[in-house]
């Protein structure tokens, strides 16, 4: 049967993003998945990481930068990025900040996030 998911969980995390978890760990004890709403402020940043997850993300405003060894992606509304389990990546935003969709499989954790340093915006 359905089932309706009317209020999301925040996810507390310093810097100014907003982090709304609607199915995930810390929402719904799901670890197949989760799917979380994001809205990060001009200038917000996060360590690199290497993350134990495949991720989807959707940029709904503004723009989302994806750095890898590879270089940098710029990812712009209505476009999305998927990075593999494993790869080295770190997130920022543009000028403008950015409001975007995280699907991570399996399900984010903060155990298998895999950040490098946890002084910055995370």
């Amino acid at each position: 049967m359905p089932e309706l998911l009317t209020t999301p969980v925040r996810i507390p995390v310093p810097g100014g993003k907003i982090i709304n978890e609607h199915v995930g760990v810390a929402s719904t004890g799901e670890r197949a998945v989760s799917v979380a709403h994001m809205k990060a402020p001009a200038g917000w940043d996060e360590p690199a990481q290497t993350p134990q997850f495949d991720e989807v993300t959707l940029v709904l405003a503004g723009q989302v930068r994806v750095e890898h060894d590879g270089g940098t992606l710029e990812v712009e509304a209505g476009q999305s990025v998927v990075t593999r389990a494993g790869e080295r990546v770190r997130y920022t935003v543009g000028p403008d900040g950015a409001e975007y969709v995280a699907v991570c499989l399996p399900a984010f954790t903060p155990e298998t996030v895999g950040r490098e340093d946890e002084g910055t915006n995370a």
